[in-house]
């Protein structure tokens, strides 16, 4: 059997629980412990509103998407946002030339002076167009998101053999890029960063963090763990990393350029009790807590069958018991009207009786009331003596 209603069909106090655009409530697998909403969950917040940004080429570099961090963007003025990173009390030794951001080799690694923690970055960088040197002494710098000694290396490998490693692109000492896709020496190379700091919780690894890169449009690193974080000779152990850090580019005695710097802050994961995805139990049940909080109080200000289909909905996400027993009297009044309805006037009332039926029904799967509860078995009484279930 397959009932349905359109949201123009529906009364005023119920058209708030059908939603052409949003979903509808008592509609999708509910939620679980895993999951504080429902499939298709009305509920879940819309996704922020982002302009993006536009790419970059060999002349000019591209603009960051409109919630982007720009930490270099040509100008003499983006030198503040960096210092020395032997001695951050100091500006950074590097220089602006024609609005990038060059090594100054000798000056030493520079850093932002901000701090953040996961992120989505965004680096452009141009090895000299003069070729000198070969294998790691050939167009070397490196990135270090969060300056915590994982490094995505920079290195110029156009025609220019090097340990696996240490290829343009690997996450140094620890995974090679899956491809080589470097331009050629003097044009702009693309990295586009994900990085994932290592979460602990008592002492115990619960994440050890992961590294995604890609390199000029080319996936070179897939969700790589950071092992630790990797390292010049020696292989690195797991460990925690600080809450934040700085952004940290390699001076390694090679004048490469940068330009085009941005980064994104990225959300919490589910380990951290974030919002996104699937999430542990503790964290599931206190989102459900706040979610059906939100839409109890917002209940407060509705009336009769607008305030029972409400505050129904909250007990999808919390089974509340001072909220059931509130529920319990309006539920029976409700069937009450709808089986006192006279005959010649019960076709008006189809879409409450098919509301009702769906709302006690997702209760039922939610285990907030049972399966065969009367409210239930009264509507689907309704729906039979009319013949609404043949149509």
């Amino acid at each position: 059997m397959k009932l349905s209603f359109t949201f123009a069909s529906l009364p005023l106090f119920l058209a708030t629980y059908v939603s052409a655009d949003t979903g509808n409530a008592f509609y999708g697998d509910p939620p679980d412990d895993h999951h504080p909403w429902a499939i298709h969950d009305r509920n879940r917040p819309q996704p922020p509103r982002v302009e993006p940004g536009t790419f970059s080429s060999q002349e000019k570099p591209g603009t960051p998407p409109s919630d982007a961090i720009v930490l270099f963007d040509g100008t003499e003025a983006s030198l503040a946002k960096w210092c020395s990173d032997k001695d951050p009390s100091k500006p950074t030794g590097w220089v602006v030339v024609d609005g990038t951001f060059q090594c100054k080799p000798g000056a030493g690694y520079v850093r932002t002076k901000e701090e953040w923690a996961d992120c989505q970055l965004h680096v452009e960088w141009s090895a000299p167009s003069k070729v000198e040197g070969s294998s790691q002494g050939r167009g070397n710098s490196g990135v270090f998101p969060m300056g915590q000694g994982v490094e995505v290396q920079v290195l110029d490998n156009y025609n220019n053999p090097t340990y696996a490693d240490g290829f343009a692109g690997s996450v140094y000492g620890i995974n090679p890029p899956a491809a080589n896709v470097l331009r050629a020496p003097g044009e702009w190379q693309v990295y586009d960063i994900v990085f994932r700091r290592p979460i602990y919780k008592d002492g115990k690894e619960v994440d050890g963090g992961y590294v995604t890169v890609f390199v000029n449009g080319v996936l070179t690193q897939d969700h790589t763990p950071i092992e630790g974080g990797g390292g010049h000779m020696g292989r690195s152990k797991p460990h925690p990393f600080a809450e934040k850090g700085p952004l940290k580019l390699q001076d390694h005695g090679n004048p490469v350029r940068y330009r085009n710097i941005w980064y994104r802050p990225l959300g919490a994961r589910s380990v951290e009790g974030g919002t996104n995805g699937y999430l542990t139990t503790e964290a599931t049940m206190a989102k459900r807590k706040e979610i059906a909080t939100d839409i109890r109080t917002a209940a407060a200000k509705l009336q009769g069958d607008a305030l029972m289909f409400q505050l129904m909905e909250s007990l999808t996400y919390e089974n509340d018991p001072a909220t059931l027993a509130k529920v319990q009297p309006m539920l029976d009044a409700a069937v009450a009207a709808l089986t006192g309805t006279p005959k010649d006037k019960i076709e008006s009332k189809k879409g409450e009786v098919n509301a009702l039926k769906r709302a006690v029904e997702y209760l039922g799967k939610c285990k907030v009331l049972p399966n065969d509860h009367a409210a239930k078995a009264a509507m689907e009484s309704i729906i039979k003596a009319n013949g609404w279930d043949k149509k």
